[in-house]
Formats: structure tokens, C-alpha cells, sequence
């Protein structure tokens, strides 16, 4: 009797990804005014365009400004299952541009489209796949991009 608990499905082998595939993940993540205080508060990020409402409206978006590593963070996370969910490791993040602002209340979504699948030449196990993410807000628009390369295991060979 084989037993699965969903852990063999979660993620991808390096066979499973092919340049130009785009995965779009789901579901969104609606940023909340709490899930921006928090972070700012939780990374020490003091910044008063993040934490200051009244500081906030002066400034050039009249108001308060989602944390920039906290959109990073939703966006890349949003990305784990379909792309790093069988990760050995995260190699690097290759680049990463902030191209508008997210207010609290905006919804996020992303995509991911593989860029490089190349298989370990000193691990035949493995290999690395590059992947450029992008994030979108409610109206389609980009907020965030960046590549990055993730080590991935390769399918089990079936005895």
C-alpha cells in the first residue's frame, strides 16, 4: 500500500519546467493596513511613509505606502508552489525592481515565466531553474519584478 500526503505533489522536478512556460499563482493577497505596520514594525523599518499616516499625507502618494521587502515577500511567496515547493535550495535573487507603489487595501497576483532549466553538471540529482516573477496589482498593473534561481531536485528514477 503506497500512502501520499500531498507533500509529492507539492512543487516541481526540474523536468516539470520548460523556458517560456508562465505559471500564474493563486490566489491574490489583498495588503492589509495590519500587514504593513506589522512588517515595517517586525524589520525595524521606521521609515514614517510606512508607519505614520499623518506624515504619510504629505507626501508625494497623500498617502501611506506598503513596505517595498514586504510586497517581496507576498509576491515571492506567492510563487512557492509552483515554483520552489521542491527546492534544495534558493540560490539567488538576480535582480529585483520596485516599479509602483502599493497602497494598503491593493490586491496582489503574480506570475512567474521560466527563463533557464539547466541540469547540474557535478550532481546529476539536481539542477537550477531561473524564473523571472512578476507582480501585478488589481488593475493588471506591474509592482514588483525579479529573477531569481532556484536549485530543484530532479524525478526519482523508479527502481
Amino acid at each position: 500500500m503506497t500512502t501520499h500526503d500531498g507533500r509529492d505533489r507539492y512543487g516541481r522536478y526540474l523536468e516539470d519546467f520548460t523556458v517560456g512556460d508562465v505559471y500564474k499563482h493563486w490566489p491574490g493577497r489583498t495588503i492589509t493596513e495590519s500587514d504593513d505596520t506589522l512588517f515595517s514594525l517586525l524589520t525595524m523599518n521606521q521609515h514614517p511613509l510606512h508607519i505614520d499616516a499623518a506624515y504619510a499625507e504629505q507626501s508625494q502618494f497623500k498617502q501611506r505606502v506598503a513596505a517595498g521587502p514586504l510586497v517581496y515577500s507576498v509576491v515571492l511567496g506567492m510563487s512557492v508552489s509552483d515554483v520552489s515547493g521542491k527546492a534544495i535550495a534558493n540560490l539567488e535573487t538576480e535582480s529585483l525592481q520596485h516599479t509602483a507603489p502599493v497602497f494598503h487595501g491593493d490586491t496582489l497576483y503574480a506570475e512567474s515565466k521560466v527563463l533557464d532549466v539547466k541540469p547540474s553538471s557535478s550532481r546529476p540529482d539536481r539542477g537550477v531553474v531561473t524564473v523571472e516573477t512578476r507582480g501585478l496589482n488589481q488593475r493588471g498593473e506591474a509592482v514588483v519584478t525579479f529573477r531569481r534561481k532556484v536549485m530543484v531536485p530532479r524525478r526519482p528514477q523508479k527502481a
